[in-house]
């Protein structure tokens, strides 16, 4: 499965990937990777029913990557599988926005898992 890291994304945003946030619209309303687009249908893909989908692919570029979100990047795995099938370059943001939060705040924990990443690399 196609992976992109947060720090991926960030450089290319907002031209070069469309970001497709799958988490509940309260949880989007509260926050969110800017000028990305909600499609609120993570509880219908945990329980596994991706064609739930698509009545938000009209809205989906296809002449661009597709970056799916969701808490931690478990279900967005299922979209980007689901959106791969209907044609679409699309890719999972690592650790969903959990993963984007210790990102944008440059957390220890971020910090950390970068460091780390630098030494298996």
């Amino acid at each position: 499965m196609d992976k992109i890291r947060p720090s991926e994304l960030d450089d290319r945003l907002p031209d070069d990937a469309f970001v497709l946030d799958l988490r509940p619209l309260g949880d989007y309303e509260r926050d969110h990777i800017e000028r990305s687009h909600n499609a609120p249908v993570y509880d219908d893909l945990r329980d596994g029913d991706v064609e739930v989908l698509d009545p938000y692919l009209d809205h989906v570029p296809d002449d661009v990557e597709v970056v799916t979100v969701c808490k931690a990047g478990v279900v967005a795995e299922e979209a980007t599988s689901y959106l791969h099938e209907r044609g679409y370059e699309a890719t999972t943001l690592a650790g969903g926005y959990t993963c984007w939060r210790h990102y944008e705040q440059n957390t220890k924990l971020h910090r950390l898992s970068s460091f780390l990443r630098g030494l298996v690399a």
